[in-house]
């Protein structure tokens, strides 16, 4: 009969008009698909990514860091970082930094492997590796107390720098290198959210990491108050300083600068503590500075005073 053909395109007659039926499907199509998968069970969703998360095993905390690069390489074998074996790709074009790297891991005793490019590129998560790698132990925090006798016993007036959230290791390892070029004694970190000396610190820091001692503290508050009772001024570096840097008298006496995050900048109770808040005179419209910009700027500054 028309109408209820069950033959794929059978018309039906309606007071529309003629219409081709579905052949069926519409009947399949009113199963269901049954019960909706729980959210974990979802590929793609934020629930999924979580759980495959948990399930994935964890780096050590205490896992071997590999520094890359000729310069980084170069310049930690030369300040003798400690050092568990050096990666060589096949095949690479050699200068004098990989040259050097190979003779002074040579004479320490490290190892020397070679591996492929690709097992290169594996083993440091696709980094700008130049060829070259070194694996290094976790990065070794000097004590407070350590750190400030030390500068005490300086020969040049004590000048620290102390990071108030400063998340990103390439902002701390720029921040480090500022702090060797214009002669700091030291670098304060906090424990928690905050960057840490990992590799990618390393790299950006060129290696000088090893030329500077890093303490890490448990309570920046605390810390500075100790800087503080040792007889350290404490300026931090405020877009809304109280006080220009061109005017900070504080520069000829031992001091801490203290640099925020690269977003919010200081702390309420980091600024609350520090003895005065400094801004950079600008000419430009820009509202403010990254984080290692600011620091290298302002440490810069100091050491000119000083000098003079």
């Amino acid at each position: 009969m028309a109408g209820n053909s069950a033959r794929r395109g059978a018309v039906r007659k309606s007071k529309k008009g003629a219409t081709v039926g579905t052949g069926g499907k519409g009947r399949a199509a009113l199963r269901g698909r049954g019960p909706t998968p729980r959210a974990e069970d979802r590929a793609g969703h934020p629930a999924a990514r979580r759980a495959a998360a948990k399930g994935r095993p964890k780096r050590p905390a205490e896992a071997p860091e590999l520094l890359v690069g000729r310069n980084p390489v170069a310049e930690a074998l030369r300040a003798k970082v400690p050092a568990t074996a050096l990666y060589i790709a096949l095949g690479i074009d050699t200068d004098e930094r990989v040259s050097e790297a190979v003779r002074l891991a040579g004479k320490r005793g490290i190892a020397l492997l070679e591996v492929s490019r690709g097992e290169l590129d594996r083993m440091t998560g696709g980094l700008l590796h130049q060829g070259i790698a070194l694996q290094v132990p976790p990065f070794t925090y000097m004590e407070l107390r350590d750190l400030l006798a030390r500068a005490a016993e300086s020969v040049s007036t004590p000048m620290l720098v102390a990071l108030d959230g400063v998340t990103d290791p390439r902002n701390l390892g720029a921040i480090v290198r500022s702090a060797v070029a214009f002669g700091a004694h030291g670098v304060l970190v906090p424990a928690r959210r905050s960057a840490g000396v990992t590799a990618a610190a390393w790299r950006t820091s060129a290696g000088t990491a090893a030329r500077i001692p890093i303490a890490q503290v448990t309570n920046l508050v605390r810390a500075l108050r100790d800087c503080q009772s040792a007889g350290l001024f404490v300026a931090g570096l405020s877009a809304d300083g109280t006080t220009s840097l061109d005017d900070l008298d504080a520069a000829d006496g031992p001091i801490v600068v203290v640099v925020g995050s690269e977003g919010r900048g200081m702390s309420r109770l980091i600024g609350e503590t520090c003895d005065l808040t400094v801004s950079i005179p600008m000419a430009g419209p820009a509202e403010s500075l990254n984080a290692a910009v600011a620091a290298g700027v302002a440490l810069a500054e100091i050491a000119r005073r000083r000098r003079s």
